[in-house]
């Protein structure tokens, strides 16, 4: 297959070639080659790069600095993929679209599949809903994929913050919300089944499983052998200006199912990446 990758220098991004490389032909855009809230350049680019699928891995997700930033969290993540999904549809090119959790407002307190309905407690993921509509009106030949709590190697994550608070002494954590942590590699590997598979439509691909924050942090203190103290608090002690999902744990409903390992085994991968890289886990 001929891909296109957007939002290449992000996590996601980054995953994405190095799983889709070299089985396939892949073409992958950063911000700086393609902004994708440019119609006249996305139909520019389109022109000089033929596809059979674009995977848009961009996004605007600053989760807290959307409530005072609306207009820009809407432009990438709305208008951007409208952009894509007109320009992809008048080519032939079908186009996956990464969303997330936050569609959701989290308060069934049970694990989330495709068939819920939607409810963002945030501008984030009100802008993130909003783009899933427009991908899902303007390119009959789409694939939607929600995941959670995404992080890797690279770039910044939860994961990574914990690590570096770790260094200067005891952390308080959330212990009230509960999610899917989803490895990017992993995220990567689920995406190139379901386009293996010619799956499309909506579907949630996350680790399997769920756990706090809290949780997801005392495991990563156990495999780092990070012996600071860790304390669980509610997440009203750590206010933040976006609402999260009291329980964003997705699930998928949908065949062909493709369900990713399990979020442990994917924190095990981070693990052993961050480990082999140079500097280790600083």
């Amino acid at each position: 297959m001929k891909i296109l990758v957007t939002g290449a220098s992000g996590q996601l991004g980054t995953a994405l070639q190095r799983i889709l490389v070299p089985a396939h032909q892949v073409f992958a855009a950063a911000h700086s080659d393609l902004d994708i809230t440019r119609e006249s350049d996305v139909n520019s680019f389109l022109d000089d790069h033929a596809a059979d699928w674009l995977i848009n891995a961009a996004a605007y997700n600053q989760v807290d600095k959307a409530e005072t930033d609306r207009d820009a969290a809407f432009r990438l993540n709305a208008e951007g993929p409208a952009n894509l999904a007109r320009a992809t549809a008048e080519r032939g090119i079908g186009l996956v679209h990464v969303s997330t959790d936050y569609v959701f407002d989290g308060t069934l307190g049970r694990p989330l599949t495709e068939s819920d309905t939607p409810s963002p407690r945030s501008v984030y993921g009100d802008s993130k809903l909003a783009g899933e509509r427009e991908v899902a009106s303007a390119n009959p030949r789409h694939l939607i994929v929600r995941t959670a709590w995404l992080y890797s190697e690279t770039g910044n994550n939860f994961p990574k913050t914990m690590i570096r608070l770790a260094a200067a002494g005891d952390v308080r954590v959330v212990s009230d919300q509960f999610g899917s942590p989803t490895y990017a590699g992993h995220l990567a590997e689920g995406i190139l089944s379901l386009l293996e598979k010619e799956a499309s439509g909506l579907y949630h691909l996350a680790g399997s499983g769920g756990t706090s924050w809290f949780g997801f942090t005392k495991a990563l203190f156990s495999r780092f052998g990070i012996t600071v103290k860790v304390t669980p608090i509610p997440g009203s002690e750590f206010p933040r200006p976006a609402k999260r999902p009291a329980c964003g744990i997705l699930e998928t409903g949908r065949e062909p199912a493709v369900v990713l390992p399990p979020w442990e085994e994917g924190l095990d991968c981070f693990v052993e990446r961050m480990r082999a890289a140079q500097g280790g886990i600083q």
